[in-house]
């Protein structure tokens, strides 16, 4: 009696561990993605605290793999405003951190990959994370820019976004 409980025991928690295992080997996952309506949307929340704080900007966000799902440049920015968003929204993405923190990284010299591997390690761009999840990335070009990027995010996605994967 006292071995059949002992491997009915067994049985059960390599069932168990097996039903775990399998789980972590599907062979497709659910993502989350940001709608061209939640990147409209993103860019329309930022102009709104550009004019509200007197400042020009020009934003680019980005899908999870780096796709352009909107970019806007406010009247007056510069010409290359656009470009630079962008640099900033896909170094945001790729180290899935706010740019000013890459940029931290590489002026101390702890770590200088960013530099090169063709990214644009400058404040302004934030990653956009959901259920700990990156979907996407929002670069700004202008001096506040991580804080124009976190207020669309915040207005968005009503603060179920978080700005690190880590």
């Amino acid at each position: 009696m006292r071995i059949r409980s002992c491997v009915l025991s067994l049985v059960i928690v390599f069932a168990v561990a097996l039903g775990a295992d399998a789980q972590s080997l599907q062979p497709t996952r659910t993502i989350k993605l940001i709608s061209s309506a939640g990147a409209r949307a993103m860019a329309d929340a930022c102009i709104a605290w550009a004019e509200q704080n007197k400042t020009i900007v020009a934003m680019a966000i980005l899908d999870w793999g780096g796709n352009v799902i909107e970019s806007h440049a406010m009247e007056g920015a510069a010409p290359n405003a656009i470009d630079t968003a962008l640099l900033k929204a896909k170094s945001a993405l790729r180290w899935r951190r706010p740019t000013s923190e890459s940029n931290k990284v590489v002026r101390s010299g702890e770590n200088l990959a960013s530099t090169f591997m063709n990214d644009f390690p400058q404040p302004g761009a934030l990653p956009v994370v959901v259920d700990g999840q990156v979907i996407g990335a929002m670069g700004v070009s202008s001096g506040d820019g991580e804080k124009c990027a976190q207020a669309a995010i915040d207005k968005v996605f009503r603060n179920a976004a978080s700005v690190s994967a880590r």
